[in-house]
């Protein structure tokens, strides 16, 4: 374990967690101490570039929506080694949330459950934000996502409209299971106007964060959306968000899950939907990410990058380095050129046999 893990987090553990959230939020605003850090140490190898979605990312590894939802730091994330990161998600109008508390640690999982139900500064203080960091960011030629959701198409079409000039790309969330009035977008037909309607003003790659897959029920609905995805011609799929769960100690008793227990789904559902949509949408695979060995068995499986957050919280500002090294040192053991050669041409249709051996 690293020193945050080992002498900063059993500290930082013993605030409730959104006060730990805030408190790393203060530190992220310490811009100069991340500039310093970047120009000396954030030295991605350039085997790990990926293009999809017509972005370049120098690394593969991502930060999810949900850790800067105001997005007041993406400069500074960026500086922790991310090739990419997804600020928000960002509503039309400032929203509270759900009633406090909202997020739980299962710390002997390294997982969290959280029932946030889109705490929102709203567009215009997001995009006030967003007009801030630009020229500035800390970590040049590393995109800058937003992840926007709304009640309302309108709401989306809005949210969208306002804050797509000021980023590289747009996630549309569609799925959180915490959020009442949601849910309507993920039935089919709402989602093919909602995305027809997106499409007609978008100018720049346009990503769908669906929901999970995880009893008989909803892989119907995954599949069902993956469908009306790629009829929609999106540029890409985050798979997915977090698990419905119960969880007694939240007020609304039950949230959403995230962390390690969700990797096994997450490979399976990035495989799922890869034979789905082909070779021409891009996939983010989000859900259980910790370590190198992860992230590779994510691109195996049919994914073009990985997002993570709740390792960012048990792991600390070293994660993102720590995988992009752990990548590096896969690629000198295989004697491989390049990220996508290890990961298999046509991402993931290798032989399963050869995959895992390489693992080893």
């Amino acid at each position: 374990m690293g020193a945050y893990e080992t002498f900063l987090r059993p500290l930082v553990f013993t605030l409730e967690p959104e006060r730990a959230q805030a408190l790393a939020e203060w530190g992220l605003r310490r811009r100069r101490l991340w500039r310093f850090l970047t120009w000396h140490y954030d030295r991605t190898d350039p085997r790990l570039r990926v293009q999809a979605a017509g972005l370049d990312f120098p690394s593969p590894v991502g930060l999810a929506a949900g850790y800067d939802k105001q997005c007041s730091v993406l400069d500074s994330l960026l500086a922790l080694g991310f090739g990419y990161v997804v600020g928000g998600t960002v509503l039309k109008d400032p929203r509270p949330g759900n009633p406090k508390p909202r997020v739980l640690r299962l710390t002997r999982e390294r997982a969290l459950v959280n029932a946030l139900g889109f705490p929102s500064v709203g567009m215009e203080a997001a995009a006030a934000s967003l007009e801030r960091l630009r020229g500035r960011l800390s970590a040049p030629g590393k995109p800058a996502l937003v992840s926007v959701a709304g009640l309302t198409q309108e709401d989306f079409l809005e949210c969208h409209a306002r804050l797509e000039p000021l980023v590289d790309g747009v996630e549309l969330n569609i799925s959180s299971p915490n959020t009442r009035g949601l849910r309507v977008f993920q039935e089919p037909e709402t989602l093919a106007r909602l995305l027809a309607a997106v499409n007609a003003q978008r100018r720049k790659p346009l990503f769908v964060k669906l929901p999970p897959s995880h009893d008989p029920p909803s892989h119907d609905l995954f599949l069902s959306l993956l469908r009306v995805c790629k009829a929609q011609a999106v540029s890409g799929l985050t798979v997915a968000n977090t698990r419905p769960v119960e969880a007694p100690a939240l007020a609304m008793g039950r949230g959403g899950l995230s962390g390690p227990p969700l990797l096994a789904d997450t490979l399976r559902m990035v495989t799922e939907a890869r034979a789905e949509v082909g070779q021409g949408m891009a996939i983010n695979a989000c859900g259980g990410i910790a370590t190198a060995e992860d992230a590779l068995r994510a691109l195996r499986a049919g994914a073009d990058t990985v997002q993570l957050l709740t390792a960012l919280v048990y792991q600390g500002p070293s994660v993102a380095r720590r995988i992009n090294r752990g990548l590096a040192r896969m690629l000198d053991e295989t004697g491989r050129a390049s990220l996508g050669e290890m990961a298999g041409r046509g991402w993931g249709r290798g032989d399963r046999n050869d995959r895992e051996a390489d693992l080893v």
